[in-house]
């Protein structure tokens, strides 16, 4: 059973309506992320213990024994050194029960030859889908069955920083799998951008030039950077 700290309506959660309710606003890029205390497969936690000091992964899956969502959850394991290594902290989720989860893990060690560490949630009375909008009606995406015309969990991923803040949404179609190396791009973007008075560009990767915050004036961008190359008065490229 999941439950919220935060006050909550009361769960005839099983209930069939897709519709989250009034009390449930909608989550934007800033908003703080609400807090949660679930049932996982590495026990239970609550949200913001479980990423505390660290950013924060939430990514949510349609169904346990898929094919796109083995190779997903398979990826995210296999990428655990280079989440370490930016201080993130994942945490899955979907609407399957914890034992269906556990046995999927098998699945996922087998096939993906990694080994799963970060806790799956299992969010069978869809109160945390409701809460973070996660979830899709049955017959938006074929791929996206459903269970007994209860709409499944999407493809989504929410970027949280140590502040609890939401700093990134996506949201895929059932039928196509996450690109991991673009969520580890926008970590990287964050925590760059965050640090200096820069943004970065279309495609951009770690190592290539970035641009200059339009807040700064070229007198503080020759102090702060040194060289840099104005395209245009709104448009300089600087190396870091």
């Amino acid at each position: 059973m999941t439950s919220l700290y935060s006050s909550t309506p009361s769960s005839s959660s099983s209930s069939s309506s897709s519709v989250v309710p009034s009390t449930y606003p909608r989550l934007r890029l800033g908003s703080l992320a609400p807090d949660f205390e679930a049932d996982t497969t590495l026990g239970r936690i609550r949200f913001y213990d479980w990423i505390h000091g660290s950013w924060g992964i939430l990514f949510s899956h349609p169904a346990d024994f898929t094919p796109v969502c083995t190779t997903e959850l398979g990826e995210a394991a296999r990428r655990k050194e280079a989440f370490r290594k930016r201080n993130v902290r994942m945490v899955g989720l979907s609407v399957d029960g914890l034992e269906d989860h556990e046995d999927w893990v098998t699945d996922i060690e087998e096939v993906g030859r990694v080994h799963l560490d970060f806790p799956i949630i299992a969010d069978k009375d869809r109160v945390i889908s409701r809460l973070y909008h996660m979830l899709d009606t049955v017959d938006h995406d074929p791929a996206n069955i459903g269970q007994g015309g209860v709409p499944m969990t999407v493809r989504s991923v929410f970027i949280v920083d140590p502040s609890h803040k939401i700093r990134l949404i996506l949201t895929y179609p059932a039928s196509c799998g996450r690109n991991f190396d673009e969520i580890l791009r926008v970590i990287d973007s964050l925590q760059l951008t965050d640090k200096r008075q820069v943004v970065t560009p279309s495609d951009w990767k770690p190592g290539q030039p970035v641009l200059i915050h339009p807040s700064v004036s070229n007198e503080d961008a020759k102090i702060i950077f040194g060289d840099y190359q104005a395209i245009r008065p709104y448009y300089r490229l600087t190396q870091l």
